[in-house]
């Protein structure tokens, strides 16, 4: 392997970034060197791992399971030691190497992505909670070490918070996903607004929706509020910043939902740059009763 190669597999981890993930990306800037590299090869995987699926096109199902059976070998191989087959894995196999990630979400979430092949539309909210465990939960279970969180204290509140994240990604999309023929909101808690497929097909912003997202909306945030314990089990090297902003850029989403008046049929909610600027404030802020703490606690 030639440091040529791995500058390069480093760098299309970065592109695939900055292209598919810009509020993960903009938070990843505050971060050192070695750990913003990891972050971006663990990206590429996972993208990897979801166009296998979403950018399918018209091969068939079989066949992108083989391709999911195959990465799933190749990580198990790379995690293992082995060496990277071809400069594609290149930054995967060295962050593999260089940082204490765990196996299994790295596998888990090929099972979740894998549940897209099939119709998407699930019973209750605890078989939507599984799917974004498996396709988000697991990141948080694999950034965590990277960026310097004891994996013990980490666990929950880290998968928590990968779930508030999707499930905030789920609300967004409601329209992009009917559009591709899926339906990730649970049926029975659509039902208890009077709600089901037929209605949002209609693609719009009845009432009715309005108080099934004012549910949802409510619940992603307790979401993020219980995730707020994950923050300081980061070390304050730019680490803890990007994490705050991940959660607080998400978050944000959410604030720009309510201000479409509940219409995710015909604009897609996101956080400005502005508004991304007064949360990094914010997140640099709130950094700072800790560093005035250990200013005044460091010995003369």
């Amino acid at each position: 392997m030639s440091a040529w190669a791995l500058e390069r597999s480093y760098l299309r981890a970065e592109r695939a970034t900055a292209v598919w993930a810009r509020s993960f990306y903009f938070a990843s800037r505050f971060l050192p060197a070695e750990k913003k590299r990891a972050v971006f090869a663990l990206y590429d995987y996972c993208r990897h791992a979801d166009n296998l699926v979403d950018a399918r096109g018209d091969r068939a199902r079989a066949e992108v399971l083989s391709d999911l059976e195959a990465l799933g070998a190749t990580v198990r191989a790379l995690h293992a030691g082995a060496a990277s087959p071809g400069d594609r894995w290149l930054a995967l196999a060295d962050t593999l190497r260089r940082c204490d990630v765990p196996l299994e979400p790295l596998l888990e979430l090929l099972d979740g992505v894998a549940m897209d092949l099939d119709d998407v539309a699930f019973p209750d909210y605890s078989s939507l909670h599984r799917y974004c465990r498996l396709v988000a939960g697991g990141v948080g279970l694999m950034l965590g070490p990277v960026l310097g969180a004891a994996p013990h204290r980490f666990r929950e509140p880290g998968v928590g918070l990968g779930v508030a994240m999707q499930l905030t990604n789920v609300l967004r999309d409601v329209g992009e996903d009917l559009d591709a023929g899926r339906l990730y909101l649970p049926a029975d808690e659509l039902a208890r607004f009077d709600l089901g497929r037929a209605a949002l097909e209609r693609r719009e912003a009845t009432p009715e929706f309005a108080a099934f997202m004012r549910f949802q909306i409510s619940r992603a945030r307790a979401l993020f509020d219980a995730a707020d314990q994950v923050v300081d089990l980061f070390p304050p090297d730019g680490s803890r910043v990007t994490v705050r902003l991940l959660q607080r850029t998400y978050a944000g989403i959410l604030d720009g939902i309510e201000r479409l008046g509940y219409d995710v049929f015909r604009t897609r909610a996101y956080v400005s740059g502005p508004r991304k600027l007064i949360i990094l404030g914010r997140a640099i802020w709130a950094e700072r009763p800790l560093r005035s703490t250990l200013s005044w606690a460091r010995p003369a």
